[in-house]
């Protein structure tokens, strides 16, 4: 290969085009258009003598030559950006940059949400994408810059990606204020002769943590409802006469319409840690955004 005629924004192009398989979506990510992305595919193959991408059914297949290139190329191009990074200051009034941030639907609104609220203040130029976590995906997708960012239980992070914990949540029971049977306080009784709520993230479950600790006192309660997320959770007590345990950070902001009651029946709490990439450790506005988020999760603690 004659490398006289390599041009950096070929192997940037190249590293977005093995990670999307599809010109179409690379195209977008690289703000170029499908032409001139096909143009710049055509050299890389004259360059490189090898057709690196082939139409398949779905996207493109990456030769061997494509899968021997891709993870160097994508950790030397992260290099480079690092270098560049770490001699730039950062100030967040001016910064422009997007950061994609992996999450469940707990994190989102426990932390993201509030984050997002502080960012229209302090950097207004930054621009967060959430997505849905993926923990068995999430090693490659930090890998290839996917997840700049992710929220995660420590005991489900991947080992080889940087952490540090951020926020311990306990449960609490909830039911909707002026409820006819509960006032104050609930007993085990009590308890077990709600209808309840239970969140089955992926969907059908009837059973929980709540129900292996009540299992253990020889105890049941009744569920009645199982939904995907615990966002809808408030909503769905705050207007019936169910009941449901969630963290309590989702309930908390609600106080004017539920009950927020001390379980009769020990359950489990989590954690949450914050997990990134080790080559974005120095980044400036990376390292800036974990801060950010270290000391808001103090504040909303």
């Amino acid at each position: 290969m004659d490398s006289s005629r390599l041009d950096l924004n070929l192997l940037v192009a190249l590293d977005v085009l093995l990670a999307e398989r599809n010109v179409t979506r690379a195209a977008r990510r690289l703000n170029l258009s499908q032409p001139a992305l096909s143009a710049q595919l055509q050299r890389l193959r004259d360059l490189i003598g090898d057709p690196l991408l082939l139409p398949a059914q779905r996207g493109m297949t990456p030769t061997r030559r494509a899968l021997e290139l891709q993870a160097p190329l994508h950790e030397a191009l992260e290099g480079v950006r690092a270098v560049l990074a770490a001699g730039a200051a950062f100030d967040p009034a001016t910064a422009e940059l997007t950061v994609a941030v992996a999450a469940s639907d707990y994190v989102q609104y426990a932390l993201l949400m509030p984050l997002a609220f502080q960012l229209r203040r302090e950097a207004p130029g930054v621009r967060l994408a959430w997505r849905a976590i993926d923990a068995v995906q999430l090693a490659d997708q930090a890998e290839r810059g996917e997840v700049d960012l992710a929220f995660i239980t420590p005991e489900t992070a991947p080992e080889h990606l940087r952490s540090r914990k951020v926020l311990d949540e306990r449960y609490v029971v909830i039911v909707r204020r002026n409820h006819p049977r509960v006032s104050r306080t609930l007993s085990l009784d009590q308890l077990c002769a709600l209808d309840h709520v239970v969140v089955s993230p992926r969907g059908g479950g009837f059973t929980g943590a709540t129900d292996a600790a009540l299992a253990a006192l020889g105890r049941e309660r009744r569920v009645v409802l199982s939904v995907p997320s615990f966002l809808m959770v408030p909503e769905i007590v705050a207007r019936s006469d169910m009941a449901a345990l969630v963290p309590e950070r989702v309930a908390r902001d609600r106080a004017d319409r539920l009950q927020l009651l001390e379980p009769p029946v020990p359950v489990p709490g989590f954690a949450i840690a914050m997990v990134w990439h080790h080559r974005t450790a120095r980044h400036p506005a990376l390292t800036w955004l974990r801060d950010r988020v270290r000391s808001l999760a103090g504040d909303v603690g």
